[in-house]
């Protein structure tokens, strides 16, 4: 099936319910994109959790090495990682209990795709968080 994102007001009505995002590629440096939109999204009221084995803490949070690590529900998990690692982070959103799986502007995988889409899961890809956010309020 095609790469076919909810509606922009699908997406508002998304980012209005969620409390929690898990951030799977989130750096520690302030210079990166992850970082930069991340933050945003802090600031906006979000919890942040950085999903990462190469660091300690961003944000001023401890980070996780895998999503299996994280305790209770997550709302969103927001993908920085490559495309062809999309089907990874995927299995693994599967295996955890989340609503929504978010691959930021410029990254998307038709494989991870179908295999969200036939389990059931709201998929929004090749779409940048606090783009959308910023169009919601």
């Amino acid at each position: 099936m095609t790469i076919e994102n909810p509606s922009r007001e699908e997406i508002g009505a998304i980012l209005k319910k969620a409390k929690r995002i898990a951030v799977v590629g989130l750096s520690n440096k302030s210079d990166r994109t992850s970082y930069q939109v991340s933050a945003v999204m802090q600031k906006a009221g979000y919890e942040i959790i950085p999903v990462n084995p190469s660091i300690d803490e961003a944000l001023g949070v401890k980070a996780v090495a895998s999503l299996k690590d994280i305790n209770g529900h997550v709302d969103i998990v927001n993908v920085f990682r490559r495309s062809e690692q999309l089907l990874d982070v995927a299995k693994e959103f599967d295996e955890i209990d989340a609503d929504v799986f978010w691959a930021q502007l410029g990254l998307e995988n038709q494989e991870a795709y179908d295999f969200l889409k036939e389990k059931g899961y709201t998929v929004v890809m090749d779409r940048c968080i606090k783009v959308e956010h910023s169009l919601t309020k």
